[in-house]
């Protein structure tokens, strides 16, 4: 079994990261979604709601697990003995970060490759800090997370 490891914060889960695991659902047998924290980051949401989240938009992906971890990714990709470590590209800009991430990855985990897969072009403008401002300000982010998401966000903002 080809199992890859898709790592992210995921705060919130977007249309975008759903469309990734979809794809990579298509190359490797088994996807795990390891949530993680960032310390560059502050989270709108904890680790178990981000979790959540994920379990509830990917329950009908079969191929799918998802996980939260911390420490070193290639650490954690082994213990999964995970093949690749999926990455998803939006930009341009996104290329320069995850291709010097990926040499890196490569060299200490000794084997573990990373499959960068560029997200369908309706969601390249797409990413979780614009979703989450989109809903400070009252818009509707139906069109970009899925509707549990989109729920919490503005239970979060408008309580």
């Amino acid at each position: 079994m080809r199992t890859a490891v898709y790592p992210g914060t995921f705060d919130p889960v977007t249309f975008g990261h759903l469309d990734v695991i979809q794809r990579a659902g298509r190359l490797f047998d088994r996807v795990i979604v390891a949530v993680t924290t960032n310390p560059a980051k502050k989270p709108l949401f904890s680790l178990e709601e981000r979790k959540g989240f994920l379990v509830e938009a990917t329950k009908q992906y079969k191929f799918v697990g998802v996980e939260s971890f911390s420490g070193l990714l290639v650490e954690y990709a082994k213990k999964r003995s995970a093949a690749a470590i999926i990455r998803g590209l939006r930009e341009l800009s996104d290329f320069e970060f995850e291709f010097q991430s990926a040499i890196v990855n490569r060299m200490l985990g000794n084997g573990i490759e990373t499959v960068l897969i560029v997200t369908d072009e309706k969601f390249f403008f797409l990413n979780s800090s614009m979703v989450k401002e989109i809903a400070s300000l009252g818009g509707s982010v139906s069109a970009f997370v899925p509707k549990n998401v989109g729920k919490a966000l503005k239970a979060r903002f408008f309580p």
